[in-house]
């Protein structure tokens, strides 16, 4: 249900749209699939945490939440800080998916370069979208696989953008240039940004 909740947000059109959403949705599945499921990071680090953390029931779903559980947090860990941190990240990841693709799509539905919105500040901002909602998610619930796999989906990601950069310059070239010089790939210019805050 929640990778058709993101699918609502992200609605790839293209072959390289739904190959970004599949390593997504690979993401989520070993994500929950632990979760939800069989706890096999739990069962390979069982002999450490138990002797580790005597007291914590860590098969529990509570005990699950590892980051709150090792640093102590005696609450019920879905109000902690790790919980809270991912709640930020996932809503924000998805409140910028939905912007970027809306943009996205009209502007390749004019044949024209998205520049407005996210794309004023960044090149790539539907793949920040899903790292950083990936990475909200392993604030949430780390697991072995996921935090073997975030890596290697940025990277994908990353590539992903380098592709599509060629391609859209090879369509745009001079006006794709000229929006690459003064807008970054991934991180936004801060200082930029207050600069202009100030008009200058």
């Amino acid at each position: 249900m929640f990778i058709i909740f993101a699918f609502s947000f992200a609605t790839p059109r293209t072959k390289r749209d739904w190959r970004s959403f599949g390593a997504f949705s690979a993401f989520l599945v070993a994500l929950f699939t632990e979760m939800y499921g069989f706890p096999l990071t739990i069962y390979l680090l069982s002999g450490w945490l138990g002797s580790r953390y005597p007291e914590i029931d860590f098969l529990a779903h509570d005990g699950g939440h590892l980051l709150e559980m090792l640093f102590g947090w005696q609450a019920n860990p879905h109000f902690g800080p790790f919980h809270v941190a991912s709640y930020v990240l996932i809503a924000g990841g998805f409140i910028l998916l939905a912007r970027s693709w809306g943009i996205l799509y009209e502007a390749q539905r004019r044949r024209e370069l998205a520049t407005s919105g996210p794309y004023a500040r960044v090149r790539h901002p539907q793949y920040i979208g899903f790292i950083v909602i990936m990475a909200g998610f392993l604030l949430q619930w780390p697991t072995l696989i996921t935090l073997a796999m975030f890596p290697i989906l940025t990277w994908m990601y990353v590539r992903l953008a380098r592709r599509e950069e060629r391609e859209i310059r090879a369509e745009f070239g001079t006006q794709y240039d000229n929006y690459a010089e003064r807008t970054p790939a991934f991180f936004p210019r801060l200082g930029g940004a207050l600069m202009r805050s100030h008009g200058a």
